[in-house]
């Protein structure tokens, strides 16, 4: 499994930083490249996929359970950052606050971000709750590309129709990059690799 892109070694991955309040959040500095998407989507997995480990990022028992941004930092030379899931029905008013508070504290006045990865589940297409994140994404100017996950899950008709609703959904925006993914088989892994590293390291 190839572990160095661009001269980024992935083997050097670290949980360096773990804030749960807007004053903990990391604004400048090294690139930042975050990962986003509802509870349940597959972050973890993702990260995980990406770096060829196991648990370095926690897959909560429970979806929507935490509500924190988790830094870990590769080589030395950026972040990836799991911003919490959204979208959970069962997550109290206080929680919704909470997540909404240290998520928007994220994106405003973040000269670091470079990139996002948007998640988007392959079975369920994009929910009103991404369509808001979309938007955030729009007004902060903040450059993305979708990762359609869990790519094993359809079969081939019912992916390539699902990834037909999302590419065209208005909420993204025309030319977006999308990249299909399956943390199970490794598929698209290489492919977002190389495209994070061009955009943001090279």
């Amino acid at each position: 499994m190839n572990m160095v892109f661009g001269g980024l070694n992935l083997h050097n991955t670290e949980l360096a930083v773990t804030a749960g309040l807007p004053g903990q959040l990391i604004k400048q500095g090294l690139p930042q490249v975050a990962f986003s998407g509802r509870s349940n989507v597959g972050k973890s997995s993702l990260i995980n996929s990406i770096l060829c480990r196991k648990k370095l990022a926690r897959v909560s028992s429970e979806p929507g359970k935490t509500i924190t941004v988790n830094y870990y930092l590769v080589d030395k030379k950026l972040y990836l950052v799991d911003l919490p899931g959204y979208g959970y029905a069962r997550r109290s008013k206080s929680d919704i606050a909470r997540w909404s508070r240290l998520t928007q504290g994220y994106f405003e006045s973040n000269s670091a971000i470079k990139l996002v990865l948007q998640l988007v589940d392959s079975r369920v297409g994009i929910t009103d709750d991404d369509r808001v994140m979309l938007e955030w994404l729009s007004h902060y100017s903040v450059p993305y590309i979708v990762v359609v996950t869990k790519c094993d899950k359809p079969n081939k008709t019912q992916l390539a129709k699902s990834v037909g609703r999302i590419v065209n959904d208005p909420s993204v925006m025309p030319g977006t990059q999308c990249v299909l993914y399956s943390s199970l088989k490794g598929l698209g892994r290489e492919a977002l690799i190389e495209s994070v590293v061009e955009r943001v390291i090279n």
